[in-house]
Order: structure tokens, then sequence, then C-alpha cells
């Protein structure tokens, strides 16, 4: 398959050669009927035109296999450049004088017209046109090589990014994975059959977290699953004291999202909106689609924070990795804020472009999904 695809781009690539070689000689007959058509009192018939022109074309079009090879045999590189030319030159003259030995041989012997005379204006003309092929050559060669370059230069640059995104998601999971244990271990003091509950959901969720591993985007719906998981060990430590609600649009399920996006949003709003009270606490998840963007926002109802401790919240660990991810990801087409909401609480919004897997078409068992049902609740303690 692959030999057969070579050969069919070789045959266009002569191909292509071919009718270049039949337009200058077309071109160049046009220009000796014109010329001697108002300069001479008998003008030639196209015939006659085309017999002059196209022997000396189809002469440089039989000589280019050999002028390509040269060319490339003998590039224009920097350090040997003075050397080259030299040699470009006594090659030009040599194809010259090829080329006209090969003219001649068709207008005399094959069409019978007079052998005209070798004269210095035609060997001139013969080293030009050498020299145009040989650029043009050299022209096409150094714009592949450019390309070539180009194409590396993007996959390097998207390999890093990709590296880079790896890096940053984990970051994430030890620090998770650090604050889980802790509090496994300040549980296990106080309540061993609940800290055993808590090993049990963390194994699923690192289950979970490994199946996606080297994953930059999931859907949705796989986040809220892996997000559920979490909830379930804080809600073990909490209690009644923190109730969680979903409002999700289910069109909004099959689009694609961060892995590991939202998990470090609602610890951020736990910690800081939720553990600090003793009272119950409330916390809202929302995500829709709206206007080509998918729009997912967590809101609490702690007393929210000024904005001094607002600006040292984003240079946390896990806002600071999620706005990153966010900017190698999205560059500009996302938006990112975090803001105290009129009514009380903190408000993390963010805004990314709209992707859906399997063509957009949802499932309709995701219309189903447990956290759309209802508010998430533990029994207490």
């Amino acid at each position: 398959m692959q030999d057969g695809k070579t050969i069919a781009q070789r045959l266009l690539r002569w191909s292509l050669l071919f009718a270049c070689w039949t337009f200058l000689g077309l071109f160049s007959a046009s220009q000796i009927y014109i010329r001697y058509a108002y300069n001479s009192d008998t003008s030639p018939t196209w015939r006659q035109a085309l017999s002059v022109a196209m022997p000396d074309w189809y002469a440089w079009g039989m000589l280019s296999p050999f002028i390509f090879w040269f060319a490339r045999r003998f590039p224009l590189e920097r350090k040997k450049r003075g050397r080259r030319l030299f040699i470009h030159f006594f090659a030009g003259v040599f194809f010259s004088f090829s080329k006209m030995v090969l003219e001649y041989m068709v207008l005399w012997r094959m069409i019978g017209l007079p052998m005209r005379e070798v004269s210095p204006v035609a060997l001139q003309q013969n080293l030009l046109i050498y020299a145009a092929i040989v650029g043009i050559i050299y022209a096409f060669d150094y714009y592949g090589k450019y390309r070539e370059h180009e194409v590396k230069a993007s996959q390097l640059q998207a390999q890093l990014a990709q590296a880079q995104l790896q890096a940053l998601k984990m970051q994430l999971h030890p620090h998770f994975l650090f604050n889980t244990l802790h509090a496994i271990s300040t549980l296990i003091h106080k309540d061993v059959e609940a800290a055993d509950r808590m090993i049990a959901r963390l194994s699923d969720l690192l289950r979970l977290s490994l199946e996606n591993l080297g994953v930059q985007e999931v859907t949705l719906k796989h986040e809220l699953e892996f997000l559920e998981r979490y909830l379930e060990i804080e809600q073990i430590r909490f209690g009644d004291r923190l109730t969680v609600r979903m409002n999700i649009e289910p069109e909004a399920l099959d689009g694609m999202v961060p892995n590991f996006i939202l998990q470090p949003i609602v610890e951020n709003a736990i910690r800081h909106g939720i553990a600090p009270r003793a009272a119950h606490g409330h916390i809202e998840i929302h995500a829709k689609r709206e206007n080509g963007q998918l729009q997912l926002e967590v809101h609490d109802d702690g007393p929210g924070l000024p904005e001094s401790k607002r600006e040292t919240l984003k240079e946390g660990v896990g806002l600071a990795n999620t706005q990153a991810r966010l900017q190698q990801l999205y560059a500009a087409a996302h938006r990112f804020e975090l803001f105290n909401a009129e009514a009380g609480g903190l408000v993390v919004r963010l805004s990314i472009p709209l992707r859906m897997a399997n063509d957009g078409i949802n499932d309709v068992a995701d219309t189903e999904h447990p956290l759309l049902k209802e508010p998430l609740r533990t029994r207490a303690l």
C-alpha cells in the first residue's frame, strides 16, 4: 500500500513538471509568434512557433532530473558556499551545452529545421535558466525543511504542554491524599468504624483516579462520579453538618472537563466555608451549557472571604494548580472567577469551551445520575 502511494506521488510530481515545461514552451511559442507578427513582413504559423519553442523547453525537461540530483548532491551550505557556487557555474556550462545538443538533435534530425549557431547570448540565457531551476529547487527544499521544523516545533510544544499538564495534575494527587490521610488519622482515635469506612472510600477514590491517570479531559458525568466518592469521605467526617446539592443540566453531563477539576474547588469550599464553624453548612454545585461554553460553579454558604484572603486562596496549591491547568488547556478561551456572593458565602465560577463526547449524543442513563435526584446526605456519626 505504501509503495503504491509512493509511486502515485512520483507520477503526480513528474506530471506536474511536464505540465510546467509545456506551459513554458507554449508561453515562449506565443512570444515568438507575436514578435515576428509585429516586427516582420512574414509571420510564422503557430506550428512553426511551437516547433521552435517546445524542443527548447522539453530539452530542459529531459535534463531536469539530473539537475535535481546534482543540486541536492551539492547544496549551497553556508560553510562551503563559495566552493559550491564555483562547482555550479561549471555544472551550468555543462548542462547548457547538453541542452543545446538535445535541442538541436530534435530540431535538426526529427523536425528538419536548420541548426542554430552556438552564441554567447544563448549560453548566457541557458546559464540563467539553469540558475533559476537550481534556485527553485533550493526554494522548495528550504520551504520543506521550514515546514518540517515547524511541525516538529509544534509537536514539541504540544508534548511540553502535555508534560506540564500531567505534572500539574499529579501535584493534586499527593496533596489530596495527604489531606485525606490526615483526616483518617484524626478520626481513628474517635471512631474506628468511621475511619475504616473512610479508608474503604479512599480506596474506591484512588481506583477511579488511577483509571484516568494519563487523561487530561473526561466527561462531566465521570468527574461527578469521582466527586461523589470524595464527598462520601467528607460526609463521614462532617455528618449532618454538610449538605451538598447538585444542580446539573442533564445535557451538560457529556461535556468534556479537565480531569480532577472539581475536587480541589469543593475541598476549598469545605475547608473555608464549612469546617471553621459548628453550624450546618451547605454547598451547591451548578453546571450548565450557555453560549457555546460549559459553566461550572461551586457556592458555599459560609462567611465568605475578604479580598486579601481570596487572593491568598488563589495562590494555594489547589486553586493555583486549577488555574494553571485551565490556562494550559484553553488559554484565553476560559474564565475563572472567585468572589463573595451577595447572599453570603464564596463562589468559584469557571467557564470553558463546550466540547461534547460522542458527538453530543447523551446517554439516557445520564439523567438518572444519583446526584441529580436529591441532596447528598449521610447519617450522623
